[in-house]
C-alpha cells in the first residue's frame, strides 16, 4: 500500500476529479477543449499553492500521453534546461513543466526561448508571482497565461470529505469531521497542505477520531504564523501592510514588515509594493517619498537579506509617517476613462509638431506660444482637445505641498480649472 503522502494519494487524474477551476477545466472551457483536441499552447498557470497547477500539468500530459519533462527552478539551472531541450529535439511532441518558473533568472528564460519558438517544446510554467512582473516579455508574448483562483472553503472541506471516504488508508478508520476552521485556517487555504496536515491530525487522533479545532490547534502545537509567501496569508498579510502605510501609522506598517521578511517573502516583492505605494497614495503630497522607494528597490536588490530588513524598515515608516495625497493615481484614473469615453480626439493644431513644409503650411503649430519667452513662463493657451476644454484631471489634495501647487496653478489659469 502507498506510503506516500495524502495530497499525493490524493491527486486528481482527471480535469473532472480536479476541484475548483471550472473556468479553466470545465465543460466548453478553451483550456479544456484545447486538451480533448490533443493540442495545448505553450502556457504560464498563474494563482496561489495547492490550487492545482502541476496537477493539471499532469492532468495533461496524462491525457495527451507525449513525452513529459518536469525541472524546478529551484534546483535547474541553464544546464539542465538545455539537457531537456537537446533530448526533446529528439521526440515529438514533448512538453516541459517548470515548477516555480518566476524563479529562473533571465538568462535561465531566454534558454527556453529558442526552443519555444521552434515548437521543440511545449512549454508549462507554474507560478505564484505575476508573470507580467516576473517573466521576461519575449516569453511571455509567446505563452497563454490562465489564472487560476483560490480554493474556496466549501471546496476545501469537500476536498477533507472525499479523502476521508476515498482514501485506502483513511477510510479504514472512523473519523469525525466535527470542525474544520483551524485545518483551513493552519494550511492556509493550501488544498495540498490541507490534505497532509488532515493526515497529520487523524495519525495522532487514532481509528475513532473526532476532529475538533482545539484538538488540530493542539497537534499542530502551535498556530502557524499563518504567513505564507505562496498562500492567502500572502495577499492578506501585503494588504495589511499597505493600508496600515495607508493610513499613517508606522507601527502597523513595520509589524506587517516583519511579518512578511519572518515568512521569508522576497525583498523585491515588499520594495515594489512600497514604489507602487509611494505614488499611488503620497505623490505630490511628498515627492520625496517615490525617490526614497525607488532608492530602496534599488538597495535592497543589491544588499538582500538580512540588512535589507533596515532599509525597509526605514523605508516603510518613511511612507507611513508621510502626508498622503492620491490625486495623480485618480487624476490619470480621470484621463484614461475620458480617453475611453471620447475615443481619439484630435491633437489642437497649435500643439502639434511641424517637421515638414507641408505641415507647416497645413497650419501645424500655427500659433503655439513657446512659454519661456512669456512673464513667469507661462502662456494661458489651450492644450487640451476642444471636446475637454476646461476640465481639471488632476486636482491637488489638501495638503501643504499640493496646497502650493494649487495656488501657482490658481495663479496661472485663474478660474479656467476650478483651482
Amino acid at each position: 500500500m502507498s506510503t506516500a503522502p495524502l495530497a499525493e494519494r490524493m491527486r486528481p487524474s482527471t480535469l473532472d476529479e480536479l476541484a475548483g477551476q471550472q473556468q479553466l477545466t470545465g465543460k466548453g472551457s478553451i483550456l479544456r477543449t484545447s486538451i480533448e483536441n490533443g493540442k495545448i499552447p505553450s502556457l504560464l498557470l498563474w494563482g496561489p499553492p495547492g490550487v492545482g497547477k502541476t496537477t493539471i500539468a499532469n492532468i495533461i500530459a496524462h491525457t495527451l500521453k507525449v513525452p513529459f519533462y518536469t525541472l524546478s527552478a529551484i534546483s535547474a539551472g541553464v544546464k539542465e534546461v538545455r539537457e531537456v531541450i537537446a533530448d526533446a529535439k529528439t521526440k515529438d511532441g514533448a512538453i516541459l513543466f517548470i515548477d516555480e518558473i518566476h524563479r529562473f533568472n533571465k538568462g535561465q528564460q531566454d534558454a527556453l526561448l529558442g526552443a519555444v519558438e521552434k515548437g521543440t517544446i511545449t512549454l508549462i510554467g507554474a507560478t505564484t508571482e505575476n508573470p507580467s512582473f516576473e517573466v521576461n516579455s519575449a516569453l511571455l508574448s509567446r505563452c497563454q497565461v490562465y489564472v487560476l483562483k483560490a480554493l474556496d472553503k466549501e471546496a476545501l472541506i469537500e476536498l477533507m470529505q472525499n479523502a476521508l471516504q476515498k482514501d485506502e488508508l483513511l477510510k479504514k478508520k472512523t473519523i469525525k469531521l466535527e470542525e474544520t476552521e483551524a485545518l483551513i485556517n493552519i494550511s492556509g487555504g493550501d488544498a495540498r497542505k490541507l490534505l497532509n496536515l488532515l493526515e497529520l491530525v487523524t495519525d495522532a487522533l487514532g481509528k475513532n477520531a473526532v476532529i475538533t479545532d482545539d484538538k488540530v490547534m493542539q497537534i499542530a502545537q502551535q498556530r502557524i504564523a499563518l504567513y505564507d509567501k505562496k498562500g492567502e496569508q500572502h495577499y492578506d498579510i501585503i494588504s495589511a501592510f499597505i493600508k496600515s502605510m495607508r493610513g499613517s501609522d508606522p507601527n502597523g506598517a513595520v509589524y506587517w514588515l516583519a511579518r512578511m521578511i519572518e515568512g521569508g517573502e522576497d525583498v523585491k516583492f515588499i520594495a515594489r509594493r512600497m514604489l507602487i505605494f509611494a505614488s499611488e497614495d503620497i505623490g505630490n503630497a511628498n515627492p520625496n517619498a517615490l525617490l526614497l522607494a525607488s532608492s530602496t528597490f534599488q538597495s535592497v536588490n543589491v544588499i538582500g537579506y538580512p540588512e535589507s530588513r533596515i532599509i525597509l524598515s526605514q523605508c516603510a515608516t518613511y511612507l507611513a509617517s508621510s502626508a498622503k495625497s492620491n490625486a495623480s493615481y485618480a487624476a490619470i484614473g480621470a484621463a484614461m476613462a475620458a480617453v475611453q469615453q471620447h475615443g481619439d480626439l484630435p491633437v489642437p493644431l497649435h500643439i502639434r509638431n511641424a517637421p515638414t513644409k507641408m505641415m507647416k503650411q497645413m497650419d501645424y503649430g500655427k500659433g503655439y506660444q513657446y512659454a519661456h519667452q512669456y512673464e513667469n513662463n507661462f502662456s494661458a493657451q489651450e492644450y487640451l482637445p476642444d471636446e475637454l476644454k476646461g476640465t481639471a484631471f488632476y486636482v491637488p489634495g489638501k495638503n501643504a505641498r499640493e496646497e502650493e501647487l494649487r495656488k501657482f496653478l490658481r495663479e496661472r489659469w485663474k478660474e479656467k480649472y476650478g483651482y
